[in-house]
């Protein structure tokens, strides 16, 4: 297993191509009667001038000041952001990302760690990794990056953080390797699984599963098309530019916290700048298609309970996931707050916030089991 430096350089007729694409957009007014979402035309058309303008080359270089490997590790190549700490002694801090972000969107949160070594990886598919030649499963995930930690970069124990899709991956990997894992940090609570949701007549499980699935039917639409329908509509996205601006920042808003009804807000907690980074890296690189295959392969893998010391942090999109739920599947819970800022991407909307806790949690509530 080798490691090698990485450093991004997109070609210029790539960035070409995309003002080209971008010059030329058609867009469309919002629809009479349209449902509420992240997006509209107005905002959109904003977003594309700014795309136009974007000084891709200052944001680059920006990237490459955190170095980046591309490590070979059990038949795939993974891109790693590794920043080492300047004390060998430091704890190590496996971050994952979820989708529709990648890697950078990271990156600040990562850079208030300096006491930490911290390796935010790409996922298979997501960037500058490529995809893997079988499904891309949250088990397989988790073997991937628990190898990455050890094996190629040669941790014998970190910390574990995971969002969104890698929520179970982290929750994976602690249950998986316990003997590796010093603790978990959780900001995406493990769920339930559907049989139990159903059967529980705690009235606060039942109030908080209620609630997300009565939202989640509005909201559904983007992983029922990736999950079934994936190659169809990444034809699309990457064909166009807006597209694929309008389908990833759509999430971004919806799913951070940020008032509903005004688009732009979510440049509160996540800059254009970072926005329009998303999105030149999905283009560049051309991984909308690939990106989708945690959907289409992913299914729900069956998680242990996480014996591990636990930190978890509840963000404001599930403000009412219960305590007890928690308690039950992460058994040496060190930490429970619920958040009084910051959702779905918590530690790019709150990097800050997230930082202080994460390293709270490394001095004092993990590594040691409880008497």
């Amino acid at each position: 297993m080798t490691v090698r430096p990485f450093v991004i350089d997109v070609p210029q007729p790539v960035l070409d191509d995309l003002h080209d694409r971008l010059a030329r957009t058609r867009f469309l007014d919002d629809s009479p009667r349209r449902p509420a979402s992240g997006m509209t035309s107005a905002y959109l058309r904003d977003l594309v001038a700014s795309w136009l303008t974007f000084d891709w080359r200052a944001r680059e270089a920006w990237l490459n000041e955190h170095p980046q490997v591309l490590a070979d590790v059990d038949g795939t190549t993974l891109h790693v952001v590794h920043q080492r700490s300047a004390s060998p002694d430091a704890p190590a801090l496996l971050v994952m990302h979820g989708w529709p972000h990648t890697f950078a969107l990271q990156l600040d949160f990562a850079d208030l760690l300096p006491d930490f070594h911290v390796v935010v990886v790409s996922l298979p598919g997501f960037g500058f990794s490529p995809p893997l030649d079988e499904p891309t499963t949250e088990q397989r995930l988790a073997q991937l990056v628990h190898t990455l930690m050890t094996d190629v970069l040669g941790y014998s124990r970190y910390l574990t953080y995971g969002e969104d899709v890698t929520a179970n991956v982290s929750d994976l990997v602690a249950a998986t390797y316990p003997e590796a894992v010093t603790g978990i940090v959780v900001t995406h609570a493990h769920f339930l699984p559907q049989d139990e949701r159903e059967a529980t007549t705690d009235p606060t499980e039942r109030a908080f599963y209620d609630r997300m699935a009565a939202g989640w039917y509005d909201q559904a639409a983007y992983a029922h098309a990736q999950g079934t329908r994936p190659d169809t509509l990444a034809a699309a996205l990457n064909d166009s530019p807006a597209g694929l601006l309008a389908w990833i920042t759509e999430k971004l808003v919806e799913w951070s916290d940020t008032p509903a009804g005004d688009p732009a807000a979510v440049e509160r907690r996540i800059s254009r700048e970072r926005i329009l980074t998303e999105a030149t890296l999905y283009w560049a690189t051309q991984s909308i298609a690939t990106s989708f295959r945690t959907y289409f392969d992913g299914g729900d893998a069956v998680v242990p309970p996480v014996e591990v010391p636990a930190a978890v942090f509840i963000q404001r999109h599930e403000h009412d996931n219960p305590e007890s739920v928690a308690r039950r599947f992460y058994r040496d819970l060190r930490v429970f707050e619920r958040l009084a800022e910051g959702g779905h991407f918590t530690i790019a909307e709150v990097p800050d916030a997230m930082a202080e806790r994460v390293r709270e949690f490394a001095a004092v509530g993990s590594g040691h089991p409880r008497s």
